[in-house]
């Protein structure tokens, strides 16, 4: 018998993570990826002088050419520090999962006296994180160091998966990515599809983002952690799409 299936809307580096946890959990994974990243070539100054370096994304983590290894990051959160030192850089430090907690340790850890901190990140994010570093009174190079680009079209597999009903949740880990994924449903036409699908969201901002469609539920994680979106999402022999006490579906 086919395990019920999970759509993955997660892009690499990180999607064949997140397929491997919901495996582990019985469920049957889709890669059905948002968003396309790729590295952009580096800013000039892209290993000037920082006190420390910062790190929004996992994918941030891949397109740093050039930049001492041994310099101090700053990750997002448990996620992006183990990308940063897959990509060998020696000194690591994670805050809690989003740019909040992020802003947070480096007022906690760093001075803005000690030189500018080192923001890389994708085109078109974190203007808002930068702001708010800068508003801690540090010094701020933010550098665009990849793209993501929307996904022309759903996966053929994910697409056949939703027409014959076999989707039991969608994960969603960024706003973004979730409105494109909703985009690509109806144009597809298969919006009306999701109306048996929980839409599992890493955060209340992305759950808000979700509304668009007829999900059967959508649920938000309590924290930004991917493993926090697992838990959300139980094991296959019991539905991650759960009954309130009135026997019907919550909306978060």
């Amino acid at each position: 018998m086919t395990a019920p299936a999970v759509l993955v809307t997660r892009p690499e580096p990180g999607a064949a993570e997140t397929a491997a946890a919901v495996a582990a959990l019985g469920w049957r994974p889709l890669l059905a990826p948002a968003l396309v990243l790729a590295p952009l070539p580096p800013p000039a100054d892209l290993t000037a002088p920082a006190q420390a370096l910062l790190l929004p994304s996992r994918a941030a983590a891949r397109a740093l050419p050039g930049v001492r290894r041994d310099l101090p990051v700053l990750a997002v959160g448990p996620g992006t520090a183990e990308e940063a030192r897959a990509a060998g850089f020696t000194c690591v430090s994670a805050a809690s999962g989003d740019a909040v907690s992020l802003t947070a340790e480096a007022a906690r850890s760093l001075d803005p006296r000690a030189g500018p901190l080192l923001l890389a990140v994708g085109r078109g994010y974190s203007d808002a994180l930068a702001a708010s570093l800068r508003g801690h009174g540090f010094a701020v190079r933010r550098r665009v160091v990849y793209a993501a680009r929307p996904a022309d079209s759903l996966s053929a597999e994910a697409a056949e998966a939703l027409r014959a009903g076999e989707v039991r949740a969608a994960l969603f880990f960024s706003p973004r990515s979730a409105s494109v994924t909703m985009a690509l449903l109806r144009r597809a036409g298969l919006a009306e599809t999701v109306g048996s699908v929980a839409a599992l969201a890493l955060s209340a901002r992305i759950a808000t983002a979700l509304a668009g469609l007829s999900w059967q539920t959508i649920r938000a994680t309590p924290t930004p952690e991917p493993m926090a979106l697992m838990a959300l999402l139980g094991p296959a022999h019991h539905p991650a799409v759960r009954p309130d006490r009135e026997g019907q579906e919550k909306n978060v």
